[in-house]
């Protein structure tokens, strides 16, 4: 891979992020921020951060094939890429059927939208795509850096290990809440699980390929769901939980802190304690 984004990441929406405070977790040792929830295909906010700070690699997580065309992705990429080589990486993804009238064969549009990018000079080692499938992560090994995999679990991360293969980055996203009381860090993590992913068949059915039951993702999620997809407790439990995907074959983390106040902050500061 071309570019070096480090073990941890943290990942919030667009609406969290800045480039102050993109400067503030650069400077505790996080080595990548990830903008989520599908920004807009200008991408301005990762210029700004990038511009707002030094080393950390901002990418992308993940534009919206169905919301921004390739075109419009790819020159965004370029004008981006050429301020700050080597720290923009451009992840990309199918999206949700429940959130696009349009959606469909969402297979053969991932692979036009490649094809795209390729045809745009987008370069493949500059690129990652969200998957959770074993068809679509041989997709992303063949034709990007790696894969993004979204709410899951150390258990996935191992599966997706060994359809990636040795070489693809794979960087998982784990939701945390540093809280050692139980119920209520639930409170802070369930809402973020349930709504809307527990609505969204993508999210349920690669739940179920892990196990998972109808009744771990009925109504709001089981507590050992919620348990495993927004680990708790104290920095050294919740640290752990970040490494078990590491010790199952990530290469990179990517930390979702979620807090009561919703900001996140002191969690990524407390947290970086005991990961640095």
């Amino acid at each position: 891979m071309a570019i070096d984004i480090g073990r941890y990441g943290i990942w919030l929406r667009a609406g969290q992020l800045s480039a102050e405070l993109a400067a503030d977790v650069e400077r505790l040792g996080y080595t990548a921020v990830w903008i989520g929830g599908s920004p807009p295909g200008d991408l301005r906010l990762a210029e700004e951060m990038l511009d707002g700070t030094e080393r950390v690699v901002v990418a992308t997580g993940i534009v919206n094939m169905w919301k921004d065309d390739a075109p419009t992705i790819a020159r965004s990429y370029h004008r981006i890429a050429e301020r700050h080589p080597d720290r923009f990486l451009l992840g990309v993804g199918i999206g949700h059927p429940e959130a696009t009238e349009e959606y469909r064969s969402p297979y053969d549009t991932i692979v036009s939208y490649l094809d795209q990018l390729d045809e745009a000079g987008v370069p493949v080692d500059r690129r990652v795509l969200a998957a959770l499938g074993p068809k679509v992560l041989r997709l992303a090994a063949e034709r990007t850096a790696g894969a993004h995999p979204y709410l899951t679990t150390p258990e996935h991360t191992r599966e997706a290990r060994g359809n990636l293969g040795a070489g693809p980055l794979l960087a998982p996203e784990q939701k945390v809440v540093l809280d050692t009381d139980a119920e209520r860090a639930r409170s802070v993590g369930r809402p973020k699980v349930r709504t809307p992913y527990l609505g969204l068949r993508n999210y349920v059915n690669n739940l179920k390929r892990l196990g998972w039951t109808d009744e771990d993702v009925a109504d709001g999620g089981s507590d050992r769901l919620i348990d495993a997809l927004a680990v708790h407790g104290d920095t050294e439990t919740v640290a752990r939980g970040v490494n078990a995907h590491l010790d199952a074959g990530a290469d990179h983390v990517t930390i979702q802190a979620l807090a009561a106040d919703d900001d996140p902050l002191p969690a990524y500061r407390e947290l970086a304690a005991a990961l640095f």
